[in-house]
């Protein structure tokens, strides 16, 4: 539903008393916003932290003789390429449920301030930030099997 010309004066003349409930029934999804800014806190962090590991390995590789624990550090080196390939998918499903949050709350003011029926939009929005935060919390609990193999392959005796 499209407003036209002769409708934007209401819009336009809408009073504080009217826009506080719009405002109120759209900041629900900052919650997640939130709660998803801290999950990419925590995969950032894990990802810098896999990288130095990465660059830390490469230069003992290159430090050592060709025939000593090479074998080892190019599989740990390896588990460490998948885990930073899979970080990085989970950091992405996040950063894209924080964007689906974002246009959720401007949907549902749209929705609210404009009189518009939106529902089934809205809907689609939710369920896609959702299917996005799951996948990204599956991607962190495969790195962290990744992470537990990689130590796995270090303390083996």
């Amino acid at each position: 539903m499209l407003v036209s010309a002769g409708d934007a004066a209401p819009i336009m003349n809408t009073t504080l008393t009217e826009l506080l409930p719009m405002l109120q029934s759209s900041i629900g999804p900052v919650i997640l916003i939130s709660g998803v800014g801290l999950l990419l806190l925590t995969l950032t962090n894990r990802f810098g932290r896999m990288l130095d590991r990465a660059r830390l390995l490469n230069r003992e590789l290159a430090a050592q003789p060709p025939a000593d624990k090479q074998e080892g550090l190019h599989t740990q080196i390896g588990i460490l390429m998948r885990r930073a390939g899979i970080l990085r998918l989970a950091i992405t499903l996040g950063a894209v449920t924080v964007l689906l949050a974002a246009v959720l709350m401007l949907l549902l003011f749209l929705s609210a301030w404009l009189k518009l029926a939106l529902g089934g939009l809205i809907a689609g929005v939710f369920c896609v930030a959702q299917l996005c935060l799951i996948g990204s919390m599956f991607a962190f609990i495969r790195d962290m099997n990744l992470a537990l193999a990689a130590v796995r392959l270090e303390v083996k005796p």
